[in-house]
């Protein structure tokens, strides 16, 4: 690109030479025809797979602006008075239009906790938004306006990503401090796939299975389409790893082809299904990354009833395969069960008493009348994260809340354990004892199942449940 755009430059300045102003006028003429057709050169010469792109994408890239109103503390003279004070907060990020009536697509941890929405198209026209479901886990939220004949984003496919091939994001970097409406492009390549991120996200989340590039992707890209030379969707922007706050090159976007499922299951079913097998793996006991990433996905224990159980699966199967895609840790699985459809009938290739063995497993609704139920806050003493306990224990996580006590019902049904640090739940992250408390309770007063992110000698674990109030 560098190139095709430097002899770009030269075409122009060489055309600009041959305009010289003291020529005759037979002169002049024959001079002005070569530059006419130089800058037909030029206008195909800058035309590229990217622009071209860009062309394709950018009409359907939206800003999402949102308001938070908060309850502050009343002081003693509020409280005298009889006022009330409010806190007031706003966001910005970037999302794309999937459906030309109005249905858009972000990241949830933009519109988490909003008030209000409202949704900022190209040309600057502002609509309000509802929000039409979301999917924590996934980081992503699926928003309608009331429009018609909006542009629509080409929507590609993610298992197709190439390593080193072309990648264009779009979106809205700090808002409207650049003064204007037009979204931001920046290029550059997919880095990698299958990424597991848990640390120094600009999302604050732990992310699995991203696709990674160094297209830069800056704080208010998040929620904008990672597209591809041929103008199609690829991914949704979501997260960067940066030891400074901006980018670094190191990007990640959630795969489209998961992104695809949840807002069909937002948009047909009112919430997100999750898959649900029924298994337990074995964790490593281990504080060297290498182990983790080496040690297999072996199974400790099968729910009965379960489709796992249903399939086959047993106590000790190792696992090295999922819908003919390898698996060599428990990253990867639960990557392959992020995209997982309930219904699915899929392959599991397990080894068992040195055997190779094909399961078919059809994937289930998690099932919450089965589901772990726990009363956590009565039985876990949690302690917040200091420096010197992380220097004394070697915790890599840089916030959290560690785990001091758990009663032993507990620990056998979810896996927690003393010395465990929870860094965070479904896609709040963790930063001080309390916010497991806040987040525990705000997930079971309204019935929803919970995600613990966990970190155990140096390695990110989840454990799955539902809550019991009493």
């Amino acid at each position: 690109m560098a190139r095709v755009i430097g002899g770009a430059l030269v075409l122009l300045a060489l055309a600009c030479e041959g305009a010289a102003p003291n020529h005759s006028d037979a002169q002049s003429t024959a001079a002005t025809a070569p530059r006419t057709q130089t800058n037909a050169t030029l206008n195909t010469t800058r035309r590229t797979a990217i622009t071209e792109a860009v062309a394709r994408v950018a009409p359907a890239v939206v800003t999402v602006q949102t308001e938070t109103v908060e309850r502050a503390q009343p002081d003693v003279f509020d409280w005298f008075f009889g006022q009330q004070r409010e806190r007031r907060g706003a966001g910005i990020g970037s999302g794309f239009i999937v459906r030309n009536d109005g249905v858009i697509v972000t990241n949830q941890h933009v519109v988490a906790g909003a008030t209000s929405i409202s949704v900022m198209l190209r040309d600057g026209a502002t609509y309000p938004a509802r929000k039409l479901g979301e999917d924590e886990l996934n980081d992503l939220a699926v928003l309608k306006i009331s429009a018609k004949d909006l542009p629509v984003a080409p929507l590609g496919n993610s298992n197709d990503v190439v390593i080193g091939e072309w990648a264009i994001a779009i979106g809205n970097p700090y808002g409207f401090v650049l003064g204007n409406t037009e979204p931001s492009v920046t290029a550059g390549v997919i880095s990698a796939t299958g990424r597991n991120l848990t640390a120094r996200s600009e999302g604050g989340g732990v992310y699995l299975d991203m696709i990674q590039t160094d297209a830069s992707i800056n704080p208010g890209n998040s929620g904008g389409p990672l597209a591809n030379a041929t103008g199609e969707v690829i991914a949704v922007n979501s997260s960067i790893y940066s030891p400074s706050g901006g980018s670094v090159g190191l990007g990640f976007a959630i795969p489209i082809n998961r992104a695809r499922r949840v807002v069909e299951d937002l948009l047909e079913h009112g919430r997100v299904r999750r898959p649900y097998i029924g298994e337990k793996l074995r964790q490593v006991n281990s504080s060297n990354p290498r182990d983790a990433l080496s040690a297999g996905v072996i199974v400790s224990e099968v729910v009965t009833g379960s489709p796992a159980d249903n399939a086959g699966l047993q106590p000790n199967d190792r696992i090295v395969s999922v819908g003919g895609r390898p698996v060599r840790n428990v990253f990867q699985w639960e990557a392959e069960r992020l995209n997982q459809r309930v219904g699915d009938r899929v392959p599991l290739v397990v080894e068992r008493g040195g055997q190779s063995v094909t399961l078919n497993v059809v994937i289930g609704d998690l099932p919450e009348v089965s589901a772990t139920r726990v009363t956590v806050l009565s039985q876990i003493e949690l302690v917040t994260l200091t420096p010197t306990i992380r220097e004394d224990r070697g915790i890599r996580a840089a916030r959290g809340a560690l785990v001091v006590n758990v009663a032993d019902r507990v620990r056998g049904e979810i896996g927690l354990a003393p010395g465990d640090v929870i860094v965070q739940v479904n896609s709040t992250p963790v930063s001080k004892a309390a916010d497991v408390e806040r987040a525990v309770s705000y997930y079971s007063s309204r019935n929803m199942q919970m995600r613990l992110f966990i970190e155990r000698q140096g390695f990110v674990y989840t454990t799955d449940f539902f809550t019991v109030t009493r």
